[in-house]
């Protein structure tokens, strides 16, 4: 009995360790914050692509309606397109051992410039730290995790 009450045990903190470890991935539902007015702007659903990264759609504004509700200043095959269901997080892949997904890119669908990505989850994956750069230039915003 005390030998499956163990086994019992490591099991269950098996589990609760993964779930943790789940959780320390960008995969799921984030709420994007303006680096600048502080305010939520979108929720972004980050999710696998099935070919070994993550990307990333708009899913919904959570500020007034846009006057540009398509995305006129993007170059390439968003241009045109709607804001809202947007890829703008593309092919961004798990760095090594650590917490970390790079590599990809992310679109700024307001001034339509696409930027090298790092996405760093914080905060036992209750926030994710979302960096875009251009050369040395970096611009930094840190997301919520929608539950």
């Amino acid at each position: 009995m005390t030998l499956n009450f163990k086994a019992l045990c490591a099991t269950g903190l098996l589990a609760l360790s993964s779930l943790a470890h789940a959780q320390m991935s960008p995969v799921g539902l984030w709420r994007s914050i303006d680096d600048a007015s502080g305010q939520a702007k979108a929720e972004i659903s980050i999710r696998d692509n099935g070919k070994g990264g993550l990307s990333g759609k708009v899913e919904r504004s959570l500020q007034a309606p846009s006057p540009e509700p398509i995305c006129t200043l993007c170059t390439d095959d968003r241009k045109g397109q709607p804001k809202i269901g947007m890829e703008i997080i593309r092919d961004a892949k798990k760095a090594g051992t650590e917490a970390v997904w790079e590599g990809g890119s992310i679109l700024d669908p307001e001034n339509g410039k696409t930027y090298k990505l790092r996405l760093t989850p914080l905060d036992e994956g209750k926030k994710l730290q979302v960096r875009g750069y251009i050369g040395p230039f970096f611009r930094t915003q840190v997301w919520q995790r929608v539950q």
